[in-house]
């Protein structure tokens, strides 16, 4: 492959993955996709109706991940979700930072994107947070304390980060076989559960569910498939176009928002390139104004109290740093990751969840001292 062409494959690599991310923020829109709101639902309603979305969404993007792994499409191993080293206290410290955060802020990564789309300023400003401080746990000071800090407590799993390597490693069976097969078994069980419950049945549900699924699978194959070069013409190595990483994306959205900030602030730096990230982010902000536009609840919203302001950027705060911490936010320890099996992801969505608790009493004793 020529220069040239390796150019041109990377311009449909990057248009594909807007396209993916614009379908994202339309039906997150659309559906009122909320992962907090699927807890706070759960913890102050009892009301798991959005959980099974987010369920549902988790198991299908799961099969779609292994069953392009099983065709030989992708390689599971090429992603930092399955990476032998486990870095768990970093996923349950970022995790539990980054869970409190999104409740401060009115929501996480994904819905901050969705909601500038529908006009609220108060989102905009955590966006610029955010991506601050997610640029300092990646390179700044907050990056110094992250890796000698958490970053070194881990341990090693030779066969790799996700539960389909440990089992095809220990029972010397075919990885691909059986990534499918676990994938079928858990990622059919989330599907199952999610659609038994009997106010869960309708259209907008099953959109978000199904459909989300289907985002996150097809941006796995836009990054691992049409953008995997087995030969770079300079390097004569494997490379995936576009990547941040340097290796095989799907969606998550903390450390976009620092390369989305970074690509804006130094547009004229020729070496500043447009990346999955970048792109990726911008998608998911116009597909959430379209449907908006569509249903005509496009509205502008602002900060309310001097408090309300406080409270929003120390979320965003929160978010940037955690999210950059535990390797991804609700979409991409939540989704993305979760759709390998990660053990890792399964940590931070964990750490994610008490940490959203917490945020959630900390409102609570916010309310009451009032």
């Amino acid at each position: 492959m020529e220069i040239a062409d390796l150019l041109q494959l990377q311009t449909r690599v990057l248009w594909a993955a807007f396209a993916v991310a614009v379908a994202f923020g339309f039906i997150a829109q659309r559906t009122h996709f909320c992962t907090m709101g699927a807890i706070s639902d759960i913890v102050n309603m009892g009301d798991w109706t959005r959980m099974r979305m987010w369920g549902m969404a988790v198991g299908v993007a799961m099969i779609g991940f292994y069953a392009m792994a099983w065709l030989g499409w992708i390689d599971p191993g090429k992603s930092i979700y399955t990476s032998g080293r486990i870095i768990w206290l970093s996923a349950l410290v970022g995790g539990a930072l980054f869970g409190f955060g999104m409740v401060l802020a009115s929501g996480c990564g994904s819905k901050t994107l969705v909601r500038i789309g529908a006009g609220s300023l108060k989102s905009l400003v955590v966006f610029f947070v955010m991506g601050f401080a997610a640029f300092a746990a990646l390179r700044g000071v907050f990056a110094v304390l992250r890796v000698n800090t958490v970053d070194r407590v881990a341990f090693e799993i030779p066969a790799g980060g996700a539960l389909p390597l440990w089992v095809s490693s220990g029972l010397g069976l075919d990885p691909a076989l059986t990534g499918l097969l676990v994938a079928l078994l858990v990622g059919g069980a989330l599907v199952v559960w999610a659609f038994a419950g009997p106010d869960f049945r309708n259209t907008n549900n099953l959109l978000a569910g199904i459909g989300l699924g289907l985002v996150i699978a097809a941006m796995w194959w836009v990054s691992g498939r049409l953008g995997f070069v087995a030969e770079h013409p300079e390097t004569l190595e494997a490379v995936y176009l576009g990547s941040n990483s340097g290796r095989m994306e799907s969606l998550t959205f903390t450390a976009p928002m620092a390369y989305t900030l970074d690509w804006i602030i130094f547009f004229s730096d020729t070496s500043k390139l447009l990346t999955f990230g970048v792109v990726t982010v911008a998608g998911v902000v116009v597909g959430s104004l379209a449907c908006a536009l569509i249903e005509g609840s496009f509205r502008w919203e602002g900060f309310r109290t001097t408090q309300d302001t406080a409270l929003h950027i120390a979320g965003a705060a929160c978010m940037g740093v955690g999210g950059v911490t535990a390797l991804g936010c609700t979409v991409g320890q939540g989704m993305s990751g979760l759709s390998t099996l990660s053990l890792t992801s399964v940590i931070a969505v964990t750490g994610i969840v008490l940490g959203a608790v917490g945020g959630f009493r900390f409102q609570m004793w916010l309310l009451d001292r009032e």
